[in-house]
C-alpha cells in the first residue's frame, strides 16, 4: 500500500516538473524574441534618424574651411535658393 501512494506522488512531481520545464522553454523562447525584435529596431532607427545635410549646409561648410572664395560661395548660393 505504500509503494502505489509512493508512485503516485512521483507521478504527480514529474507532472509538475513537465510543466516548469514547458514554462522555462517558453519564456526563454520569448525573450530571444524578444531581443531580436529590439535589435531589428534598434538598427532600423539608426539609419533613418540620421539628419541629412542640405546642400547650403555643404557649401557653407567649404566656405568655412576655405575651399572656396567668396565669390564662388555667393554664385552657388543663388543658384541653390
Amino acid at each position: 500500500m505504500m509503494d502505489s501512494g509512493m508512485m503516485q506522488g512521483m507521478g504527480m512531481m514529474s507532472g509538475y516538473g513537465m510543466f516548469f520545464g514547458m514554462f522555462f522553454w517558453i519564456l526563454l523562447s520569448a525573450g530571444v524574441i524578444a531581443l531580436v525584435l529590439w535589435a531589428v529596431q534598434k538598427s532600423g532607427k539608426t539609419d533613418s534618424a540620421a539628419p541629412q545635410e542640405t546642400a547650403i549646409d555643404i557649401l557653407k561648410k567649404r566656405y568655412a574651411r576655405g575651399e572656396i572664395d567668396k565669390e564662388e560661395y555667393e554664385e552657388k548660393k543663388k543658384t541653390l535658393q
